[in-house]
This record gives C-alpha cells, structure tokens and sequence, in this order.
C-alpha cells in the first residue's frame, strides 16, 4: 500500500465525462474484468490494519471522534429519537446496540437508527467530489455489523482497518455515481455499497458473494433526490440512515446467495480510472469537516462572514445589510425563517443571521427553539442571496462565497473565500476535540465524554481501547455536567 498522496481534486465538468445512465439511444455501458480476485476485492478482503500508516491511522481516529460527537448531539435531534423508537419497535432481537442509546436490535435496526442520528445533526465530514457524506453511513453500518459479526474474532485495530475500507469504497463509488448519473442523488445512494463492503468482508464472503453484495446494494440504495429535500427541508435528510441498513442487508443477502452483481460503479469501464489507484492513493484523505452544524454549502458564506466580523471588531448592532455571492446549489438553500432544525440546517440565510445576531454557531443555534430566536430572525432580513458565475463554475471541487457587509462602519467585502476546514486547511486535533466536548456535551456528561477520549486514546497515537470504547458510544443520555 504505497503513497498517502492522492491525486489533484478534478473539477466538477470535467467528471461528467463519463455517463452510462439509461436513455433509449444508448446500449447498455462496457465492463471491466472483473475477477473474484480483482484489486478491488482483494482490497475489500485482503486490507489490514498493518497496512494503515500513521497519517492514516490518525485521520481516521479524528473522522471517527468526530462523527461520535456528532452523533451526541444529533441524539438530541427530534429526528434521531423517532428513528431510534422506530428501530426498538420493528427491528428488535439482535446483538447491536443503537448508538447513543443502548437498547439491542438487529444489524438492520442498528445501521438505520444510528444514521439516521448522525444524519439529524449537519456536523459530519464529508468529500466534495461526491458531493456527500462516506462516514454518515460507514460508521453505523460498520458499528451495527461489527456487533454482530464479529465479537471474540477480530483485534482493536481491524476496526480502523473497516474504518478506512469503508471510507475508501464509498467515496470512489460517490465520484463515479455522480460522474455517471444524471440525477443528483444522496449519500446514502453510493455510501451503501461501503457498509457492503464491510458486511462482505466480516462476514467472510467469497469473491464472488462480495460481488453480488455490492451490486445489491448499488441497485438497491436510495436514489433519493438531494435537491427535493433542499428545496424542501424534512426529515429525510441525506438518505444515509437508508443507505447504511441497505449495505448491510445487501451483504447478509449476498451470503444467503441472492445475486446482483455487477455494481457499474464498481465495474464499468468508463469508471475504471477512479478506482485504478486503489490501495496506493487515499481519498479518505481528502474529507473536509464541518465547523458549523448546517449544510457545507452554507459555511463558505459563514466563513467570510466571520473573517469580516473579526477583522473590523463588528458585533450585531453594526450590520445593516449582507449579501452572499455564492453558486447556485447554496443559493437554492434559502431558508430566511426555519420552522424546525431540518429547515434551519438546508438554509443559508438563517445559520449566517444566526452566527452575526450571536456570534457562534452551534448546534442550539439552529435546533427547533433556536429557530424562533427574534434577534436571529430579524438578521436574517438583512440578508440577500445572489448567483455568482465564478462561484458556478467551480463549483463543486470548491465551493466559494462572496461576502459583503453593510454597516455602520462601512462596507466590507471578503473576497472569494472557501468555507473552514477544507482539506487543505484541516482542523487541528485541539479544534476537533473541542467541537467533540460541545457536541458530546449536550448528550452525554463532560465525565462521559473524557472516557471516550480516554478509550479512543491519543490522536497520533496507535492505541485504541475498542470495546470499552463500544460501551460507552452505545449509551443512552447521561445528565449534563
């Protein structure tokens, strides 16, 4: 497993390059070999731990600290507790404990209630060529098999080991759906075939049953419209709740011999150069992280609105008018004055009025009471939202935001800025900490917390206390401290 590098980010045209969608003057796309003994399947089975070098092995303690804070303070989302109840009502009899809960179920009730948790709370990571998020399905589904599957037979670090296989296998399936289809679709439609992945291989799958497991799970996972639930804020969210328990039961079929293979994303020939670096380059490497709990797309406007704020000592008193120049995905955001926190974390104009009438942004800013804030709404108003054809254009390898600030100081204008914690620009271990102890601290006690830390060991380092680690992530609330 060679260099950490990976290759230069691609532009969002020029991956359209590649379509094999279904219209009636095209026959059907040609396929690779694709071999029981393809690299992608001796990646999916033969991959480990041993092969996770430091920078990886780090990146992957700070994605998987990251997503269990979110998932803290998704659970005390609205959406996340009925999809829980759900869950313990239809899907019980198994060994998986839900996450931030506690009561057992199946795998399947496992993977759906735990993301659906992360899901509820827009704090994930997330990769910009897919436009999406790998982890909000990977993590419950590899949480929810790894209970089930493998208890007594594998080693703490084999965990991280799944970790990365299931980033890895997701992300590129997410560049090569979205560069084949015409449709823009949810996470959950491609990070499906990632938990597959990982049902395949801790199950012991044969080439063959691996895959049939990830061309169930291609066929099968939700092609969900992404835009529809921008437009229209609701509970469905990214679909990765539906993609990690279909990744799971697409595996358990594959082993009970139902069949479904090809995946195309995997095996066509028009997608063969995305994943011929396989093993040898890192697209896990490439995640952004989110300091704000809303949509990616909103935070470069956060972003400039921030630097601006910070650099002429404004405060909410000063501001009489905003406009964001941003690209036309961001501008469909909208969301000038939220009913709930779905409406609240697909908008854009509120969690920027939220950030300038407060002067933080966080998950009790923009959840079901912060949305009635007077101030916040008011600020809101003040804000005008116009397309930008630079910001269109290179869009989405990088999502950019124009801010200019009216005040009573004067005008103010950002320039084109990116949104925090790019790739580029990742957080340090101490910021992402920092952002776990606020998540985690509206569910769970600060003491509770510190043990999670504490099992999860130092970022740089190798340690990883696993099941007490399990333990403490799988608990219902405990009372804040």
């Amino acid at each position: 497993m060679a260099q950490l590098g990976a290759p230069p980010m691609q532009s969002g045209t020029s991956l359209i390059a590649y379509q094999f969608c279904e219209r009636p003057d095209q026959k059907g796309p040609n396929m690779s070999s694709v071999t029981p003994n393809s690299p992608l399947l001796e990646f999916i089975h033969d991959f480990s731990a041993s092969d996770l070098q430091p920078r990886m092995r780090h990146e992957a303690k700070r994605l998987l600290m990251d997503l269990i804070g979110v998932a803290a303070g998704g659970s005390t989302t609205k959406m996340a507790q009925i999809m829980k109840n759900h869950a313990a009502r239809h899907y019980g009899g198994g060994a998986a404990k839900m996450l931030c809960d506690g009561r057992s179920v199946n795998a399947l009730g496992a993977a759906l209630a735990g993301g659906a948790t992360i899901d509820s709370l827009d704090a994930h990571d997330g990769h910009r060529l897919t436009k999406g998020h790998a982890g909000a399905g990977v993590l419950p589904g590899l949480l929810a098999l790894w209970q089930s599957e493998a208890q007594g037979g594998r080693s703490d670090d084999d965990f991280l080991a799944c970790f990365v296989i299931g980033y890895e296998v997701a992300i590129r399936v997410g560049i090569a759906q979205h560069a084949t289809c015409y449709d823009y679709h949810t996470s959950g439609a491609w990070n499906a075939l990632g938990v597959a992945a990982l049902g395949a291989r801790l199950g012991g799958q044969t080439g063959e049953q691996t895959r049939h497991a990830l061309g169930i799970a291609e066929y099968h996972g939700p092609r969900s419209q992404m835009m529809r639930c921008i437009d229209f804020p609701t509970m469905l969210r990214d679909g990765s709740a539906w993609g990690a328990m279909v990744g799971v039961s697409s595996a358990y079929l594959a082993q009970d011999g139902f069949t479904g293979a090809p995946a195309l994303t995997c095996e066509a020939e028009a997608v063969a150069d995305i994943w011929a670096d396989l093993g040898q380059s890192w697209r896990f490497l490439e995640q952004y992280i989110k300091p704000y709990p809303v949509c990616r797309w909103a935070q470069p406007a956060i972003a400039g609105a921030e630097a601006l704020v910070q650099a002429h000592g404004l405060c909410a008193a000063d501001i009489e008018a905003v406009e964001v120049a941003t690209f036309h995905e961001a501008v469909r955001l909208q969301g000038y004055a939220p009913a709930n926190t779905e409406e609240a974390q697909y908008g854009l104009a509120f969690p920027l009025a939220a950030f300038l009438a407060k002067g933080r942004l966080g998950a009790r800013e923009i959840n079901d009471e912060g949305v009635k804030d007077a101030d916040s709404l008011a600020m809101a108003q003040r804000i005008t939202l116009v397309e930008d054809p630079h910001c269109n254009a290179v869009f989405p390898a990088q999502r950019l935001a124009k801010v200019s600030l009216k005040t009573t100081k004067g005008v103010f204008e950002s320039g084109y800025v990116a949104a925090s914690w790019d790739p580029e620009s990742p957080p340090s271990d101490t910021d992402l900490i920092a952002k776990f102890n606020a998540l985690s601290g509206d569910w769970w006690s600060a003491t509770h917390g510190a043990a999670i830390l504490g099992a999860l060991g130092p970022l740089t380092q190798d340690s990883l206390d696993l099941n007490p680690m399990l333990d403490l992530i799988c608990q219902d609330r405990s009372p804040g401290v």
